[in-house]
């Protein structure tokens, strides 16, 4: 057998195993499910510490979860919707990677570009991700499902995993889908340097009406500030308060400790 089919089975068989480890953890998952407020957040914490574990595979993306969860609300917020449903996304936009604990290292931490085989292996980071979250009584894990399963969706319908066009991806995989993009941007990455925010600024204008939908991208430069504050704190090495951080950029939300996550790292 050639090297190269050697390292392919390796990935297939490490990529099985990992697929397994994701089904054993919604097995666990769905013993915890009932609707009280307690258990909810019990639960809730449960998957975003697998966010965590995902996030700490690479250190260069440090805060990644919690900067998500910020530029989410804010999109939400800008958009006119209930303080309810922005603590909701607030809260549940940090499982938008959660399937990503079935990625092997080989392929989520590989300096270079992705082959075919390797993509549509990563690609599957939003069904396996989905599939960790389904069928739950919580409102926070069905609104995590559903940025899980759409936050790679594009407005023009060349994303996935469904080819989703327009509004019909979910307004949350919409948020997250941009937020996501705009902090990888921002971010070092294995394979880049982090952009400057002129530069990220450009791709997500120019992207308006492909990728993102055009009411977010407008929405978005509206809130720009208040995206660059979030960003230069959140990447500082200081510790920081995060009720405070979240008052000053959405002074209209309520954010308690009996009705959201107030801190994730």
């Amino acid at each position: 057998m050639s090297k190269n089919n050697t390292c392919e089975l390796e990935v297939k068989e490490a990529y099985a195993q990992l697929i397994k480890y994701a089904e054993d953890l919604h097995t666990t998952i769905n013993l915890l499910k009932d609707s009280h407020l307690d258990l909810e957040m019990a639960y809730v914490d449960t998957v975003n510490r697998l966010a965590q574990a995902v996030e700490y595979k690479d250190e260069a993306t440090g805060h990644h979860v919690l900067r998500i969860c910020f530029f989410s609300a804010i999109l939400a917020h800008s958009l006119g919707l209930s303080n309810e449903k922005v603590l909701r996304i607030y809260n549940s936009a940090a499982m938008h990677d959660v399937g990503k604990i079935s990625i092997p290292d080989s392929i989520l931490l590989k300096p270079g570009p992705l082959t075919t085989e390797e993509f549509e292996i990563m690609k599957t980071h939003t069904t396996v991700g989905a599939k960790l979250l389904a069928n739950s009584k919580s409102s926070l894990l069905e609104t995590g499902y559903i940025i899980a399963l759409n936050h790679h969706e594009r407005w023009d319908g060349t994303g996935y995993p469904n080819g989703l066009t327009g509004t019909n991806t979910p307004i949350e995989g919409r948020i997250v889908g941009l937020v996501d993009v705009y902090d990888a941007l921002r971010s070092e990455r294995p394979y880049k340097k982090p952009y400057s925010m002129e530069k990220t600024t450009a791709i997500i204008r120019n992207s308006s009406g492909k990728h993102f939908d055009p009411k977010l991208v407008k929405a978005f430069f509206e809130n720009l500030s208040r995206f660059a504050h979030v960003d230069e704190i959140l990447r500082s090495p200081d510790q920081q308060d995060i009720e405070i951080l979240f008052k000053e950029v959405l002074p209209d939300c309520t954010l308690t400790h009996s009705s959201s996550i107030t801190t994730i790292l």
